[in-house]
């Protein structure tokens, strides 16, 4: 019998980035999208390194700095009297970073292609900048924003050497799907391996299917 609990945790690990990185992209986004400043090109190179940087790369380093002894590991252990490195907390802000580029490209994208004459309108009508962004360019940017929850959902469902490397292997805590289905081969436990990840490639599948459908619906 399969267990479940890797695949929920891991659901879970997705959802909470997902929510939290659309809240957190948006402003970056934004801005990148609005900018004329120098440093906008060395922003986009920053939030764009975990499309080529190796997972274990950015996980050792994430792991270094969620220990105990650095000062944000030690900060968090003071305040939370819990440690960031092998806990769901850290595989959260771990997955942030890991994810982040999935987030922000398709918002900046969606954010420059609506142009500044709605908002000049809103504007001209009174708005506020805030009032503006809420009620004209966030609901004309809907396309952009359930593009980027697909894909960061989807790219946090298949996360291995960052979490591998921050999180470890603890049931319940830090063992999500792929970490299972690893496991799993090395046990030699192929019959459970094909299981876990015969749900990863559906769930992932039927997740783009119904990005690319609802997309193409909106082109119709």
């Amino acid at each position: 019998m399969t267990d479940l609990g890797p695949l929920w945790l891991t659901l879970r690990l997705a959802a909470i980035v997902t929510v939290l990185l659309l809240i957190l992209g948006t402003p970056l986004a934004w801005w990148l999208a609005r900018t004329r400043s120098r440093l906008a090109p060395v922003i986009e190179a920053v939030t764009a390194l975990p499309l080529v940087l190796p997972p274990t790369v950015l996980g050792f380093y994430l792991l270094i700095a969620f220990n105990p002894t650095a000062p944000l590991g030690q900060f968090w252990l003071n305040v939370t009297g819990t440690t960031l490195t092998f806990s769901f907390t850290g595989l959260v802000l771990a997955s942030l970073l890991y994810s982040l580029p999935f987030t922000v490209q398709p918002l900046q994208s969606a954010f420059t292609q609506l142009g500044p004459a709605p908002l000049e309108a809103a504007a001209s009508l009174g708005a506020r900048p805030l009032d503006a962004f809420l009620t004209v360019a966030a609901p004309l940017s809907l396309r952009g924003y359930l593009t980027a929850a697909v894909l960061t959902f989807a790219h946090t469902l298949g996360e291995f050497g960052v979490v591998l490397m921050v999180g470890g292997n603890i049931p319940g805590e830090t063992r999500v799907i792929s970490i299972a289905i690893y496991e799993k081969v090395e046990t030699l436990d192929y019959a459970g391996a094909h299981r876990l990840s015969g749900l990863l490639l559906g769930l992932s599948f039927l997740i783009l299917l119904a990005l690319y459908a609802l997309n193409g619906r909106r082109h119709a």
